[in-house]
């Protein structure tokens, strides 16, 4: 008997970011360049952006980016749009948009593209999330609590615990805290935590990444691990106990290693991820190898979610000089851990 042939993967769901932002310069550049040579593969997974067609179509004039935008009414159709135009699912702003200039008035818009990219993908009718940049400033004055997108797609998969991970080829390094001052990092940074974010953050290797026996290397707090508690005992009371209760669990873990030798080429082949007890031990590394290509992960929800590794950028908005690699990774990644989702068990 012949096997049924499987059904294609749904689009991915591409929210539209803060609109001042380059969030549609990228996305439209993307979706323009979206196939290349062998020497230069560019192809990208099917997606949609929730966004403003018209606001798109003013974008690519803008930018002289040659990109057809039509809209759809439903993700269904996004597949058979995909090849010839940029299906945009109709998300309207309530303010005219100016590159660079962020009005507060879209902010409810913007949140509304989050909520509704989840929604699509937590039904089916869409693969996974993927986010343009948002700008927690002008998102906080319109009323938005959350410290960031993280936390935010917590909440809307139930309460999860998302585990913020950056990706590069060669390093994927986790934040224990993230969007905290470095004092409150330090003064939040519990044991109990680090086992948790190990936790999930294996899970996640083994689902997204079918990494069959992850191992984590977890990072110390303090220069040079501290040196026996001379310079802190965070290493001795805190982060030294968490990898033995990881090491309990059944996951390859070691450490507190010193984060100034924790990523040069040789080290990073003893581990899949490592640990980092703040939010710039994780990203200055990453930032370093691959400023350019980098992917936030969000691990712990039952849903795909990557994003670009970068911000608004205001000053370049609307001018052409947006680079669109690190959004093609994070589609890239979104369309292979959709497809591992998929073909493994949950």
């Amino acid at each position: 008997m012949t096997e049924p042939t499987p059904l294609p993967a749904p689009p991915l769901a591409v929210t539209m970011g803060e609109p001042a932002g380059i969030g549609g310069d990228i996305t439209l550049t993307a979706y323009a360049r979206r196939s290349g040579t062998a020497a230069g593969d560019r192809r990208l997974p099917p997606f949609f952006v929730i966004d403003s067609p018209e606001r798109l179509e003013a974008l690519a004039a803008r930018l002289g980016v040659p990109a057809t935008v039509r809209e759809i009414t439903a993700p269904e159709e996004a597949l058979a749009v995909f090849p010839d135009a940029l299906p945009v699912l109709r998300q309207d702003l309530p303010a005219a948009v100016e590159p660079g200039q962020p009005d507060p008035a879209n902010g409810p818009a913007v949140v509304a593209a989050i909520e509704r990219a989840v929604a699509l993908t937590a039904d089916g009718r869409a693969g996974g999330v993927v986010t343009n940049p948002i700008n927690k400033a002008v998102l906080k004055q319109a009323g938005f609590r959350h410290p960031g997108h993280t936390e935010f797609l917590g909440e809307l998969a139930g309460g999860a615990t998302p585990v913020m991970m950056l990706a590069c080829p060669g390093l994927r390094v986790v934040p224990v805290t993230v969007h905290l001052s470095l004092r409150a990092a330090v003064e939040t940074l519990r044991r109990e935590t680090i086992v948790e974010i190990g936790r999930l953050t294996a899970e996640g290797l083994r689902r997204n990444f079918a990494i069959a026996r992850p191992r984590l290397a977890v990072a110390a707090l303090n220069p040079h691990a501290g040196e026996g508690g001379v310079m802190g005992r965070e290493e001795i009371e805190i982060i030294a106990p968490a990898v033995a209760d990881l090491r309990a669990l059944g996951i390859e873990a070691f450490g507190p290693a010193p984060a100034d030798t924790l990523f040069h080429e040789a080290a990073r082949t003893r581990y899949d991820a490592a640990l980092c007890m703040t939010h710039d031990h994780a990203l200055i590394p990453l930032k370093t190898i691959d400023f350019a290509g980098g992917v936030n992960v969000t691990l712990g929800l039952p849903f795909v979610r990557t994003s670009p590794d970068h911000g608004t950028a205001f000053d370049i908005a609307g001018t052409g000089a947006a680079d669109d690699t690190s959004l093609c990774a994070a589609l890239r990644m979104a369309g292979e851990m959709t497809t591992l989702r998929r073909t493994m068990p949950a």
